[in-house]
């Protein structure tokens, strides 16, 4: 059976293919009653524009690249579900490319991340949000970024939670040091000095931002920050297990723990069940991202908020207007959210004197 196409459309309705072309696309006013008989001809043919065609005449796809770090990470799927309802909304679709490293090495990575630039441009995108991966890095490779100013510089390019230093590219972030404070000081503000951080990567950007809230709230409560009970090398499950076990074998252990992400916090409350310790009577918890998780364990993680699907929405908003050719120099932050649920036990001052 031959396909319709649009000549077959403006032939039956006796009108110009540059009529039809404009019912399609809503390009130009068009009489209700022409409209009217256009659409009724689309719909009993089943007609199906060229999506290449119409990509050629228009000088545009529709479509939007994203790259992210790993779509298994619980996180990510109401940050994606807000900036798909967005842009298709605006009448963009998404072109997913997940960079994750079957390897467990950064350099794999970014070699992806390069793959994947190379694909999106040669299918034309319209735009490109990156996540994750080289943007979160604090002290990025020069080729790594030289990539970056070069893709901006051919499509519009929007970093989400992320940062390439000195290239201005445009980004939408949750203010990550500030969910650091809030947790720090609802921690402090419930009785709490013993106070540890787990997790995360130190040479990555979002790991230092919290780090420095975390010290910043301390230093401003004028409570001192043990060496000891900093640590770093993991934003997993396992590697929060792993924390609380290095915890528990120190001569003195904190009262409470901020984690660098929610991933963390469940492996260090399914540990401390393992262990023996209640939480948060023995030993409180306090993640960070919100994931679904964090309300589904027991008992439910208080946690910082990174209002994903609210990032989501504000990154594809911003790279449509950058599209459409909106002009702006600004970067776009959001403010994070403490969720206190139940992980964090108030402490009397006097018990915390000897944790051993």
């Amino acid at each position: 059976m031959k396909a319709v196409t649009i000549y077959d459309i403006a032939r039956e309705a006796n009108v110009s293919v540059a009529t039809v072309s404009r019912v399609l696309n809503n390009t130009a006013p068009v009489k209700k009653e022409t409209r009217d008989k256009v659409v009724a001809l689309i719909r009993k043919h089943q007609f199906q524009p060229n999506a290449l065609a119409r990509s050629l005449s228009k000088k545009s796809t529709g479509m939007i690249g994203v790259i992210i770090p790993d779509m298994t990470n619980p996180f990510f799927p109401a940050l994606l579900a807000g900036l798909e309802q967005e842009a298709r909304s605006q009448g963009y679709t998404m072109f997913l490319c997940d960079t994750v490293s079957t390897l467990g090495t950064g350099s794999e990575q970014y070699e992806r991340e390069s793959d994947y630039v190379s694909l999106l441009l040669e299918k034309q995108i319209d735009g490109m949000i990156w996540i994750g991966g080289r943007v979160n890095l604090a002290k990025p490779a020069e080729h790594l970024v030289r990539e970056a100013v070069e893709v901006s510089k051919r499509v519009p390019l929007l970093l989400v939670n992320g940062c390439m230093p000195g290239t201005g590219i445009q980004r939408v972030y949750v203010d990550e040091q500030e969910g650091a404070s809030l947790a720090a000081q609802y921690l402090i503000d419930a009785g709490h000095r013993h106070i540890a951080f787990a997790g995360g990567y130190t040479q990555l950007s979002n790991t230092r931002q919290r780090r420095q809230g975390f010290a910043r709230t301390m230093r401003a409560n004028h409570i001192a920050i043990r060496k000891e009970w900093m640590l770093d090398g993991g934003f997993n499950v396992e590697s929060g297990k792993q924390f609380l076990h290095h915890l528990l074998a120190l001569p003195e252990r904190p009262t409470a723990v901020l984690c660098a992400n929610d991933l963390v916090a469940v492996g260090m409350l399914k540990a401390a069940s393992k262990a023996g310790i209640r939480v948060p009577e023995e030993l409180s918890l306090v993640g960070f991202d919100d994931i679904p998780y964090a309300s589904d364990c027991i008992p439910e993680l208080t946690t910082i908020s990174l209002k994903g699907n609210e990032v989501g929405r504000l990154a594809a908003k911003r790279l449509c207007d950058m599209i459409a050719g909106a002009k702006s120099s600004k970067s776009m932050k959001v403010l994070p959210e403490l969720v206190v649920r139940e992980s964090v036990s108030r402490i009397s001052q006097v018990s915390t004197g000897n944790r051993t």
